[in-house]
């Protein structure tokens, strides 16, 4: 009972204190100070970064967390990644207002937030039912009508939606799913963390052009594994 009521408490004192002004202020530094400050330069991604509320994906009791330069959890093993990965991945993958996109790894939804905001289409598949219903909802609560979501295994992608001028993976597979490539256009971009989650893992941009898969690795990074059904 003591427990329960000391967390409401810091529950209406939390609300009170981190006001939409506290949190749009605490927006325009993380772009500011975690973003720019790396050279992210891509103008599109850092107004999306700017404008998605990060908070609202989020568990109650983390969102004061939100705008720090970190991963947080958001249970069932999974996290809502780094700001600046989710800027970076955003950034490199080019995106214009008439694209289509597939995430795979819906996760919180934050990600797939920040490409609504840029591209037409987003397509996300969570394997977590709890996950991908929870997003589902969030979702709709702020009020986005081009994001389309999914439960299944993202190994095969979403082949009667493509192709997708971008795929954004945000789980480490061992190798890149071929499906996934199979599923891009020609010219289009898919970046995607490689490896065991015992080892270090990499993050890859793998692009199409003449019909032929160019990989770039880019720096090492740590995601949680790629599961499968």
């Amino acid at each position: 009972m003591i427990q329960s009521l000391t967390f409401f408490i810091l529950s209406v004192l939390f609300i009170f204190e981190f006001g939409q002004d506290t949190y749009r202020r605490l927006r325009e530094e993380m772009v500011r100070y975690q973003i720019e400050a790396r050279n992210v330069r891509h103008e599109a991604t850092l107004e999306a970064m700017r404008t998605v509320p990060r908070h609202e994906f989020m568990p109650s009791q983390m969102q004061r967390f939100a705008y720090d330069d970190r991963p947080v959890s958001i249970g069932y093993g999974q996290t809502i990644s780094q700001p600046y990965i989710v800027a970076f991945m955003t950034s490199v993958i080019d995106p214009d207002p008439d694209d289509r996109v597939l995430e795979i790894g819906t996760g919180s939804g934050y990600q797939a937030a920040v490409l609504a905001e840029i591209v037409q289409e987003v397509y996300t598949i969570e394997i977590i039912p709890e996950l991908g219903e929870r997003a589902e909802e969030k979702f709709k609560e702020l009020g986005y009508q081009n994001i389309h979501t999914k439960i299944g295994d993202g190994y095969h992608g979403w082949p009667e939606k493509a192709p997708f001028d971008a795929i954004v993976v945000t789980a480490a597979p061992e190798e890149i799913p071929t499906p996934l490539i199979e599923q891009l256009k020609e010219g289009g971009k898919l970046v995607i963390p490689v490896g065991s989650k015992y080892s270090v893992q990499s993050l890859q941009l793998l692009t199409i052009k003449d019909g032929k898969t160019r990989i770039q690795n880019l720096f090492p990074v740590r995601f949680v594994p790629f599961t499968r059904d």
